[in-house]
């Protein structure tokens, strides 16, 4: 279990700021203790992990409000639901943590949001994929910020049906986040006109030689293999399926994947194969500058997920500013419930809300990876296809089952 603790970052100054957490209670300040939790050291490192921290340590460098500080604390929930719970129960009792941050793995995800209901706290995911979190596991005190399985499923699954990928073998990790993907993703292959032929999990985290699925997925004759796994499993997969040549057989749907998986696969292997974010570093001048402003503090560029770390932290200070931090600590619905009445907007995503769901809202992005010839430098990695908007990329209000909605 990897725990730290962050320096008391002053959220008076756009600048970096460090100040020792006995200063900011001499001086009386109120503090708002913000507890980033995900994988640090397993399959999901590179698309969370130390990044994540990071880019929630530049939204309070960015919040000039004043008024409070805060404080970063990080852990590492080994993708365990149990480890995770135990973790932000003594952030909770113990440390006065008042958000809890990213969550990842969707099992974790799910039971960290029933402590931070169980707790009045506020939780936001990022890393976490189920469409369960704003759907049946839903809570007042917690938010869906970045993707789920519905949007992912929506955009690639639906979209590579019409370009006449209507055959699918779908592989997933078996645990919420990869049962629900693949769930998700064969109910639009369906409503497009599509067929699954077959689908078949794989031990999570156990896996890491996918050759006997991949053959399987080839002898089923499916056109599109529609791989529902993340992090390492991603690199894995498409590696394993450009050594085998199966790439030049079926059309990849990489489900969930992030610009460091691409890099780490390398063009070569991964160029044709499609899939959907919600941020890409080189979308507008505003993704752009924040990517700017990211460089020389992490190795690896930020991911959609890690993005929405920053995105969401940033939106939680400007409703504590506006709330008031004591008011804000006191109960985490009644902040969620402020958030969700406050616009976004950010350099990441944009504009965009928050449904009474807890479903943060924002345009989503269907790319192909670029052929090696295409590519000016290692992190030019993508080309945009198409856009769906932001009132069309999330499972509508009509179709939920948050008992928070009122129909």
């Amino acid at each position: 279990m990897k725990l730290s603790r962050r320096s008391v970052l002053s959220a008076a100054a756009a600048t970096t700021v460090v100040a020792p957490a006995f200063r900011a209670r001499a001086q009386g300040k109120p503090v708002i203790k913000i507890g980033v939790i995900n994988d640090q050291s397993g399959p999901y490192r590179d698309v969370n992990g130390p990044t994540s921290v990071v880019c929630t340590e530049q939204a309070v460098r960015e919040f000039a409000a004043g008024g409070f500080d805060v404080q970063i604390l990080s852990a590492d929930n080994q993708n365990k639901a149990d480890v995770a719970v135990s973790i932000v129960r003594q952030w909770i009792d113990q440390d006065g943590v008042d958000l809890v941050l990213d969550l990842a793995a969707s099992s974790a995800a799910l039971a960290v949001a029933n402590l931070c209901r169980e707790k009045n706290k506020v939780g936001i995911a990022s890393s976490t994929a189920t469409s369960d979190m704003s759907g049946k596991a839903c809570t007042p005190n917690t938010i869906h910020w970045t993707f789920d399985t519905y949007m992912e499923a929506k955009s690639t699954g639906g979209a590579m049906v019409k370009a006449g990928g209507d055959t699918w073998y779908m592989l997933y990790p078996n645990y919420a986040f990869g049962e629900a993907l693949q769930r998700d993703t064969g109910a639009f292959v369906a409503k497009a006109g599509g067929k699954v032929l077959g689908s078949e999990p794989y031990p999570f985290p156990e896996t890491t030689d996918f050759s006997t699925q991949l053959l399987k997925a080839q002898a089923s004759g499916a056109k599109v293999l529609g791989f529902c796994g993340a992090g390492s499993d991603v690199v894995n997969v498409i590696k394993q399926a450009s050594e085998f040549g199966l790439n030049k057989k079926i059309s990849i749907a990489i489900m969930v994947g992030y610009t460091q998986d691409i890099r780490s696969i390398g063009l070569e292997g991964a160029q044709g194969a499609r899939l959907s974010e919600a941020y890409y570093w080189d979308l507008n001048d505003r993704t752009r500058a924040f990517n700017d402003r990211m460089k020389g503090k992490t190795k690896l560029w930020p991911s959609m997920a890690q993005a929405g770390c920053y995105s969401a932290a940033l939106h939680y200070l400007k409703t504590v500013q506006a709330m008031g931090p004591l008011e804000a600590k006191k109960s985490g619905a009644a902040t969620v419930a402020a958030m969700k009445a406050m616009p976004t907007d950010d350099d990441c995503f944009g504009k965009g809300l928050i449904r009474a769901d807890g479903r943060k809202i924002h345009p989503v992005y269907l790319f192909e990876v670029k052929k090696p010839s295409e590519s000016k430098h290692e992190w030019d990695l993508y080309k945009l296809l198409a856009t769906t908007p932001a009132d069309e990329a999330f499972r509508p209000l009509s179709d939920n089952a948050c008992p928070l909605v009122k129909t």
